[in-house]
């Protein structure tokens, strides 16, 4: 059966017998929890297709994946050295940081280039970067707004990304098995800030387990009229995001541990998730209003505030110091292998 919320995930249950294939054009992944059940299904597949049965899942589009004691260590370690090298990077310097807190690009500030089809083929690359490297995704959001026209600034900002890749180029997302399920998102919203249209940059991460599962950053079509206003529209996104998620979930044929949460720092918006009296004061977003108290209503979801100091949303709509930056990047559980073998280690020691 083809799942209806992932046009590319089909799931087969005979009998409470679950099995999920994930296809990519030529490319199948196959799991579940009855082996006898994934080579019977292989076996009729190849009865019907010319498959090379892989073994144990190890690569994929990519993406490297190295099985631990106690989950996943996925990461794109080669594909950021060919792409590293194409762009005559992978002798470059390092950087702590993929942008630096005084970046303010614009697409009036700069000279014309040359190459503008090498600046779209290297920026076009780095968005596949992100599956694994959630710490790139607003630098390279960033740089994306400006395919149309690439200046020497932007393409400076493009190879500060490069630099940085080339110094963690061993990192990646760790993924951990959990005793509990729940649902939990960070919202952020940085206001104003671009500063040509003076749109707002929003952006959302969601966990599931503790293991990041969805993130993403944007930048507003509507020019918001406050923060909260626009800390607002990042608070309805990630609702979005999560119902996604838990629809995603139940065909899955898995349940969150308890109702879903989504942390936000600021206590205007968290106010009037929670207060439908103040909806008057925000008309102009009243849709977004709406969405997220129904679901709050409805008991499938909590908004509650965080602190600014550890709102990890941070990282996905601002460019950060070095200190704030690691720390925010550890916890969407971007890590070296070192790290990761260290955390075995200390499991296993227990």
């Amino acid at each position: 059966m083809l799942a209806k919320f992932d046009g590319s995930l089909f799931i087969k249950n005979t009998e409470g017998v679950l099995l999920y294939v994930l296809v990519y054009v030529d490319d199948i992944i196959v799991t579940g929890k009855h082996q006898g059940s994934i080579d019977a299904f292989v076996t009729s597949l190849d009865t019907q297709f010319s498959l090379k049965d892989l073994g144990p899942l190890n690569y994929f589009l990519g993406v490297e994946v190295e099985h631990t004691t106690d989950g996943l260590f996925l990461s794109q370690r080669k594909y950021i050295q060919d792409l590293l090298k194409r762009a005559c990077m992978d002798q470059a310097k390092g950087s702590p940081t993929p942008m630096t807190t005084s970046t303010n690009l614009s697409q009036h500030v700069g000279s014309a280039i040359e190459n503008e089809s090498d600046y779209r083929s290297i920026v076009g690359a780095l968005q596949y970067v992100v599956i694994t490297r959630p710490d790139i995704t607003f630098a390279v959001n960033k740089v994306c707004q400006f395919m149309h026209r690439p200046l020497d600034q932007h393409f400076k900002a493009v190879k500060q990304i490069l630099r940085y890749l080339q110094s963690t180029m061993e990192y990646g997302l760790r993924f951990t098995t959990a005793v509990s399920l729940d649902l939990v998102g960070f919202s952020d919203a940085n206001w104003g800030t671009d500063v040509d249209d003076r749109r707002s940059t929003t952006g959302f991460c969601v966990f599931l387990g503790g293991n990041p599962v969805a993130w993403g950053t944007k930048k507003q079509h509507v020019v918001s009229r406050s923060t909260a206003e626009a800390k607002y529209r990042s608070l309805a996104h990630t609702a979005t995001e999560v119902v996604w998620l838990e629809s995603l979930l139940s065909e899955l044929h898995i349940a969150p541990s308890k109702k879903s949460t989504i942390w936000c720092d600021n206590s205007g918006a968290v106010a009037v998730s929670a207060n439908p009296v103040l909806h008057s004061k925000f008309k102009h977003v009243e849709l977004d209003l709406f969405f997220v108290r129904e679901n709050i209503t409805a008991g499938k979801l909590d908004v509650g505030h965080v602190p600014a100091q550890d709102q990890v949303e941070d990282i996905f709509t601002k460019p950060l110091s070095a200190s704030l930056f690691t720390k925010f990047r550890s916890s969407l559980n971007v890590v070296t292998r070192r790290e990761q073998k260290a955390v075995i280690k200390q499991l296993e020691a227990y």
